[in-house]
C-alpha cells in the first residue's frame, strides 16, 4: 500500500491547489481528490489499493495552533525569500525544520491513533 501525503499549496492569486505525493510520483490538482485521483493514475494496477485518511488540518493535542501558526508565517517568508533568490536567516530555517519535523511526527502519532481505533 502507498503513503500518499496530500499538501495544500497556495497560488499567488489567492487560490489553494493541492499536491499529491507517493514516493517519486506527485500530482496537483484544485481539490484534493482531484490530486489524489491524478496521482493514483500513474500507480501501477497492484499499487492502487488504499485507505484514505483526511486530516483535517486543524490543532490538535498533536500539534498546536501556536506551532501551525509559526509554520504557516515561516512558510509565507520562505516563500517569499525562494521567489527572490534568497534564503531564510540561519535562525528562521532552524526553526523551520524544527517545525516541519514535529509536523511530521504529529502525522505519526495522528496515524498511528487512527490505527488502534481501527483494531477496535
Amino acid at each position: 500500500m502507498k503513503k500518499v501525503t496530500i499538501l495544500p499549496v497556495s497560488e499567488s492569486n489567492g487560490d489553494t491547489s493541492y499536491c499529491a505525493v507517493a514516493e517519486d510520483k506527485q500530482s496537483v490538482g484544485k481539490t484534493a481528490g482531484e490530486a489524489l485521483d491524478s496521482l493514483t493514475l500513474q500507480f501501477a494496477t497492484h499499487e492502487i489499493d488504499s485507505l484514505v485518511i483526511v486530516q483535517n488540518m486543524r490543532p490538535d493535542p498533536f500539534f498546536t495552533a501556536g506551532q501551525q501558526k509559526q509554520l504557516a508565517d515561516l512558510m509565507t517568508r520562505w516563500r517569499i525569500a525562494r521567489d527572490a533568490g534568497q534564503t531564510l536567516s540561519g535562525d528562521e530555517q532552524a526553526n523551520l525544520n524544527v517545525l516541519i519535523e514535529a509536523e511530521l511526527q504529529a502525522s505519526e502519532k495522528r496515524a498511528l491513533a487512527v490505527s488502534e481505533n481501527l483494531d477496535q
